[in-house]
Protein backbone atom coordinates (compact mmCIF):
# COMPACT_ATOMS: atom_id res chain seq x y z
CA UNK A 1 0.00 0.00 0.00
CA UNK A 2 1.32 3.46 -0.87
CA UNK A 3 0.24 6.60 0.97
CA UNK A 4 1.14 10.15 -0.07
CA UNK A 5 2.12 12.26 2.95
CA UNK A 6 3.29 15.86 2.79
CA UNK A 7 5.18 15.40 6.07
CA UNK A 8 6.71 11.98 6.56
CA UNK A 9 7.67 12.98 10.10
CA UNK A 10 4.04 13.41 11.17
CA UNK A 11 3.77 9.88 12.49
CA UNK A 12 0.54 10.40 14.51
CA UNK A 13 -1.25 11.72 11.40
CA UNK A 14 -0.07 8.75 9.38
CA UNK A 15 -1.31 6.31 12.02
CA UNK A 16 -4.67 8.09 12.17
CA UNK A 17 -5.05 7.91 8.40
CA UNK A 18 -4.23 4.21 8.33
CA UNK A 19 -6.74 3.57 11.12
CA UNK A 20 -9.49 5.53 9.40
CA UNK A 21 -9.03 3.91 6.02
CA UNK A 22 -9.70 0.53 7.58
CA UNK A 23 -6.27 -1.11 7.53
CA UNK A 24 -5.73 -0.55 11.26
CA UNK A 25 -2.73 1.10 12.90
CA UNK A 26 -0.52 0.96 15.95
CA UNK A 27 1.87 3.57 17.30
CA UNK A 28 5.21 2.51 18.78
CA UNK A 29 7.00 5.10 20.92
CA UNK A 30 10.43 5.03 22.54
CA UNK A 31 9.66 5.75 26.21
CA UNK A 32 13.00 5.09 27.89
CA UNK A 33 16.64 4.52 26.94
CA UNK A 34 19.89 3.47 28.61
CA UNK A 35 23.34 3.66 27.13
CA UNK A 36 23.90 4.59 23.52
CA UNK A 37 20.35 4.14 22.22
CA UNK A 38 19.88 4.63 18.46
CA UNK A 39 16.82 6.93 18.76
CA UNK A 40 15.84 9.43 21.46
CA UNK A 41 12.89 9.14 23.82
CA UNK A 42 9.71 10.20 22.03
CA UNK A 43 10.71 8.76 18.64
CA UNK A 44 7.79 7.03 16.96
CA UNK A 45 7.00 4.33 14.43
CA UNK A 46 3.58 3.87 12.83
CA UNK A 47 2.63 0.32 11.80
CA UNK A 48 -0.39 -0.43 9.62
CA UNK A 49 -2.48 -3.60 9.79
CA UNK A 50 -0.89 -4.59 6.48
CA UNK A 51 2.63 -4.29 7.86
CA UNK A 52 3.51 -0.91 6.35
CA UNK A 53 5.74 1.23 8.53
CA UNK A 54 6.67 4.90 8.75
CA UNK A 55 9.13 6.43 11.16
CA UNK A 56 11.70 4.74 13.39
CA UNK A 57 12.28 3.66 16.98
CA UNK A 58 15.78 2.27 16.62
CA UNK A 59 17.27 3.18 13.26
CA UNK A 60 16.70 -0.39 12.07
CA UNK A 61 17.97 -2.44 15.03
CA UNK A 62 14.65 -3.70 16.42
CA UNK A 63 11.98 -2.48 13.99
CA UNK A 64 11.24 -6.01 12.81
CA UNK A 65 10.51 -7.23 16.33
CA UNK A 66 8.37 -4.16 17.07
CA UNK A 67 6.31 -4.74 13.93
CA UNK A 68 5.60 -8.33 15.01
CA UNK A 69 4.48 -7.11 18.44
CA UNK A 70 2.36 -4.37 16.85
CA UNK A 71 0.54 -6.87 14.63
CA UNK A 72 -0.21 -8.99 17.70
CA UNK A 73 -1.43 -5.86 19.53
CA UNK A 74 -3.78 -5.09 16.66
CA UNK A 75 -5.16 -8.62 16.91
CA UNK A 76 -5.83 -8.60 20.66
CA UNK A 77 -6.37 -4.83 21.16
CA UNK A 78 -3.98 -4.48 24.10
CA UNK A 79 -0.93 -2.20 24.50
CA UNK A 80 2.54 -3.54 25.15
CA UNK A 81 5.61 -2.20 26.92
CA UNK A 82 8.66 -3.84 25.33
CA UNK A 83 12.34 -3.78 26.21
CA UNK A 84 15.20 -4.43 23.80
CA UNK A 85 18.94 -4.59 24.14
CA UNK A 86 20.92 -3.15 21.23
CA UNK A 87 24.19 -4.98 20.76
CA UNK A 88 27.46 -3.24 20.04
CA UNK A 89 27.45 -4.62 16.49
CA UNK A 90 23.90 -3.38 15.86
CA UNK A 91 24.71 0.01 17.33
CA UNK A 92 27.83 0.31 15.17
CA UNK A 93 25.72 -0.46 12.08
CA UNK A 94 23.60 2.63 12.72
CA UNK A 95 26.56 4.88 13.54
CA UNK A 96 26.89 4.55 17.32
CA UNK A 97 29.97 3.62 19.30
CA UNK A 98 28.30 1.12 21.62
CA UNK A 99 25.03 -0.60 22.40
CA UNK A 100 22.26 0.22 24.82
CA UNK A 101 18.74 -0.63 25.91
CA UNK A 102 15.40 0.85 24.84
CA UNK A 103 11.83 0.49 26.05
CA UNK A 104 9.10 0.82 23.46
CA UNK A 105 5.40 1.39 24.10
CA UNK A 106 3.13 -0.14 21.43
CA UNK A 107 -0.48 1.11 21.32
CA UNK A 108 -3.08 -0.10 18.84
CA UNK A 109 -5.23 2.82 17.69
CA UNK A 110 -8.91 2.54 18.57
CA UNK A 111 -8.74 -0.32 21.03
CA UNK A 112 -6.01 1.14 23.28
CA UNK A 113 -5.29 4.68 22.10
CA UNK A 114 -8.72 6.32 21.58
CA UNK A 115 -9.24 7.57 18.03
CA UNK A 116 -10.76 10.92 19.18
CA UNK A 117 -7.70 11.58 21.35
CA UNK A 118 -5.33 10.77 18.49
CA UNK A 119 -7.36 13.01 16.19
CA UNK A 120 -7.15 15.85 18.72
CA UNK A 121 -3.38 15.35 18.94
CA UNK A 122 -3.05 15.43 15.15
CA UNK A 123 -5.19 18.59 14.96
CA UNK A 124 -3.07 20.32 17.61
CA UNK A 125 0.14 19.41 15.80
CA UNK A 126 -1.25 20.68 12.48
CA UNK A 127 -2.21 23.98 14.12
CA UNK A 128 1.29 24.31 15.70
CA UNK A 129 -0.15 24.09 19.21
CA UNK A 130 2.15 22.48 21.80
CA UNK A 131 0.55 19.43 23.37
CA UNK A 132 1.56 16.56 25.65
CA UNK A 133 0.15 13.05 25.30
CA UNK A 134 0.32 11.18 28.61
CA UNK A 135 -0.24 7.52 29.37
CA UNK A 136 -0.13 5.83 32.77
CA UNK A 137 1.56 2.47 32.17
CA UNK A 138 -0.15 0.93 35.21
CA UNK A 139 -3.76 2.06 34.78
CA UNK A 140 -3.45 2.80 31.03
CA UNK A 141 -5.27 6.10 31.56
CA UNK A 142 -4.50 8.58 28.80
CA UNK A 143 -4.85 12.35 28.47
CA UNK A 144 -3.79 15.39 26.49
CA UNK A 145 -2.50 18.52 28.22
CA UNK A 146 -0.91 21.85 27.40
CA UNK A 147 2.51 23.35 28.18
CA UNK A 148 1.44 24.67 31.58
CA UNK A 149 1.33 21.09 32.84
CA UNK A 150 4.97 20.31 32.01
CA UNK A 151 6.73 23.65 31.35
CA UNK A 152 10.27 22.31 31.80
CA UNK A 153 9.65 19.38 29.47
CA UNK A 154 8.14 21.60 26.79
CA UNK A 155 11.03 24.06 27.04
CA UNK A 156 13.60 21.28 26.75
CA UNK A 157 11.68 19.23 24.14
CA UNK A 158 12.10 16.36 26.58
CA UNK A 159 9.65 13.45 26.65
CA UNK A 160 9.95 11.03 29.55
CA UNK A 161 8.45 9.52 32.68
CA UNK A 162 6.83 11.33 35.62
CA UNK A 163 6.52 8.42 38.06
CA UNK A 164 4.38 5.87 36.17
CA UNK A 165 3.14 8.37 33.59
CA UNK A 166 4.92 8.67 30.26
CA UNK A 167 4.77 12.22 28.90
CA UNK A 168 5.21 12.54 25.14
CA UNK A 169 5.98 16.15 24.19
CA UNK A 170 4.70 17.32 20.81
CA UNK A 171 6.09 20.79 20.17
CA UNK A 172 5.60 22.86 17.02
CA UNK A 173 8.68 23.24 14.80
CA UNK A 174 11.25 25.84 15.79
CA UNK A 175 11.20 28.92 13.55
CA UNK A 176 13.20 32.11 13.22
CA UNK A 177 12.35 35.41 11.56
CA UNK A 178 15.43 37.49 10.73
CA UNK A 179 14.84 41.11 9.79
CA UNK A 180 17.53 42.56 7.55
CA UNK A 181 19.64 40.95 4.85
CA UNK A 182 22.97 42.09 6.33
CA UNK A 183 26.31 40.28 6.70
CA UNK A 184 25.40 38.86 10.11
CA UNK A 185 22.28 37.29 8.61
CA UNK A 186 24.41 35.52 5.99
CA UNK A 187 26.06 33.58 8.83
CA UNK A 188 23.05 33.36 11.16
CA UNK A 189 20.60 31.73 8.74
CA UNK A 190 22.73 28.65 7.99
CA UNK A 191 23.42 28.26 11.72
CA UNK A 192 19.69 28.42 12.42
CA UNK A 193 18.99 25.67 9.91
CA UNK A 194 21.77 23.52 11.38
CA UNK A 195 20.22 23.97 14.85
CA UNK A 196 16.83 22.75 13.64
CA UNK A 197 15.09 26.08 13.01
CA UNK A 198 13.09 26.91 9.90
CA UNK A 199 14.25 30.49 9.19
CA UNK A 200 12.83 33.23 7.01
CA UNK A 201 14.60 36.44 5.98
CA UNK A 202 12.43 39.56 5.85
CA UNK A 203 13.68 42.72 4.17
CA UNK A 204 11.75 45.04 1.83
CA UNK A 205 15.08 45.96 0.20
CA UNK A 206 15.42 43.33 -2.50
CA UNK A 207 19.06 44.25 -3.13
CA UNK A 208 19.87 43.11 0.41
CA UNK A 209 17.58 40.07 0.57
CA UNK A 210 18.56 38.58 -2.78
CA UNK A 211 18.86 34.97 -3.86
CA UNK A 212 22.50 35.59 -4.76
CA UNK A 213 23.30 36.66 -1.20
CA UNK A 214 20.96 34.15 0.50
CA UNK A 215 20.70 30.94 -1.52
CA UNK A 216 18.33 28.25 -0.22
CA UNK A 217 16.59 30.78 2.00
CA UNK A 218 12.92 31.73 2.28
CA UNK A 219 12.96 35.43 1.33
CA UNK A 220 10.11 37.88 2.01
CA UNK A 221 10.26 41.41 0.61
CA UNK A 222 7.22 42.84 2.43
CA UNK A 223 7.46 45.31 5.29
CA UNK A 224 8.12 43.42 8.52
CA UNK A 225 4.76 44.04 10.21
CA UNK A 226 2.86 42.57 7.25
CA UNK A 227 5.42 39.81 6.77
CA UNK A 228 5.31 38.74 10.42
CA UNK A 229 1.52 38.82 10.42
CA UNK A 230 1.56 36.34 7.54
CA UNK A 231 4.34 34.36 9.23
CA UNK A 232 2.08 33.91 12.28
CA UNK A 233 4.55 34.21 15.15
CA UNK A 234 4.05 31.55 17.83
CA UNK A 235 5.70 30.43 21.07
CA UNK A 236 8.35 28.49 19.13
CA UNK A 237 9.49 31.53 17.13
CA UNK A 238 12.61 33.66 17.57
CA UNK A 239 12.67 37.16 16.06
CA UNK A 240 15.97 38.92 15.34
CA UNK A 241 16.25 42.45 13.93
CA UNK A 242 19.52 43.46 12.28
CA UNK A 243 18.99 46.48 10.01
CA UNK A 244 19.80 49.39 12.39
CA UNK A 245 16.98 51.22 10.56
CA UNK A 246 14.02 52.06 12.83
CA UNK A 247 11.70 52.24 9.81
CA UNK A 248 12.33 48.52 9.23
CA UNK A 249 13.24 47.20 12.68
CA UNK A 250 10.58 48.94 14.79
CA UNK A 251 7.52 47.45 13.05
CA UNK A 252 9.06 44.00 13.48
CA UNK A 253 9.84 44.60 17.15
CA UNK A 254 6.33 45.84 17.83
CA UNK A 255 4.84 42.80 16.12
CA UNK A 256 7.12 40.52 18.15
CA UNK A 257 6.27 42.26 21.45
CA UNK A 258 2.57 41.76 20.71
CA UNK A 259 3.14 38.03 20.21
CA UNK A 260 4.17 35.13 22.45
CA UNK A 261 7.46 34.48 20.64
CA UNK A 262 10.08 33.08 23.00
CA UNK A 263 12.94 35.35 21.89
CA UNK A 264 13.38 38.91 20.61
CA UNK A 265 16.91 40.11 19.83
CA UNK A 266 17.86 43.48 18.39
CA UNK A 267 21.19 44.59 16.98
CA UNK A 268 22.58 47.91 18.17
CA UNK A 269 24.65 49.54 20.87
CA UNK A 270 23.40 50.40 24.35
CA UNK A 271 22.86 53.97 23.15
CA UNK A 272 20.93 52.78 20.11
CA UNK A 273 18.77 50.59 22.30
CA UNK A 274 18.02 53.46 24.68
CA UNK A 275 16.58 55.41 21.76
CA UNK A 276 14.65 52.29 20.70
CA UNK A 277 13.19 51.93 24.20
CA UNK A 278 12.02 55.54 24.13
CA UNK A 279 10.26 55.00 20.80
CA UNK A 280 8.58 51.85 22.10
CA UNK A 281 7.39 53.63 25.23
CA UNK A 282 5.91 56.39 23.08
CA UNK A 283 4.17 53.68 21.07
CA UNK A 284 2.47 52.43 24.23
CA UNK A 285 4.61 49.47 25.30
CA UNK A 286 5.23 49.07 29.02
CA UNK A 287 8.57 48.30 30.71
CA UNK A 288 7.80 44.59 31.27
CA UNK A 289 7.10 44.15 27.56
CA UNK A 290 10.23 46.05 26.52
CA UNK A 291 12.34 44.01 28.95
CA UNK A 292 11.69 40.95 26.75
CA UNK A 293 14.14 42.39 24.21
CA UNK A 294 17.72 41.10 24.21
CA UNK A 295 19.80 44.14 23.31
CA UNK A 296 22.56 44.44 22.42
CA UNK A 297 21.73 41.14 20.79
CA UNK A 298 23.72 37.97 21.54
CA UNK A 299 25.74 36.62 24.44
CA UNK A 300 28.71 38.76 25.48
CA UNK A 301 31.55 36.59 24.17
CA UNK A 302 33.62 39.41 22.73
CA UNK A 303 32.38 38.74 19.20
CA UNK A 304 33.81 40.99 16.49
CA UNK A 305 33.19 39.58 13.02
CA UNK A 306 29.71 39.03 11.53
CA UNK A 307 30.12 35.26 11.91
CA UNK A 308 31.16 35.59 15.57
CA UNK A 309 28.19 37.86 16.26
CA UNK A 310 25.92 35.30 14.58
CA UNK A 311 27.35 32.61 16.88
CA UNK A 312 26.62 34.77 19.94
CA UNK A 313 23.05 35.34 18.73
CA UNK A 314 22.43 31.66 18.07
CA UNK A 315 23.83 30.74 21.48
CA UNK A 316 21.58 33.27 23.22
CA UNK A 317 18.52 31.99 21.34
CA UNK A 318 19.25 28.40 22.42
CA UNK A 319 19.93 29.53 25.99
CA UNK A 320 16.59 31.36 26.11
CA UNK A 321 14.74 28.42 24.57
CA UNK A 322 16.15 25.81 26.93
CA UNK A 323 16.61 27.79 30.14
CA UNK A 324 13.83 30.33 29.88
Amino acid sequence: MTTDHSDLNDIPAIALEWHRNGTGAALATVVETWGSAPRPVGSQLAISGQGDIMGSVSGGCVEGAVVVEAMDALDDGTPRLLEYGVSDDEAFAVGLACGGTIRVLVEPVGSAMPEPMLAELVTARAASHPVAYTVDIQSWDRALSGPDSYPDRFRADRSGFEDNVFVAIHNPPLRMAVIGGVHIAQSLLPMARAAGFAPVLIDPREAFASVARFPDTDLVHDWPDAALDAFAIDSRTAVVTLTHDPKIDDPAIQAALASDCFYIGCLGSTRTHAKRVERLRNAGFNPSQIDRIHAPVGLDIGAKSPAEIAISIMAQIIQTLRQG
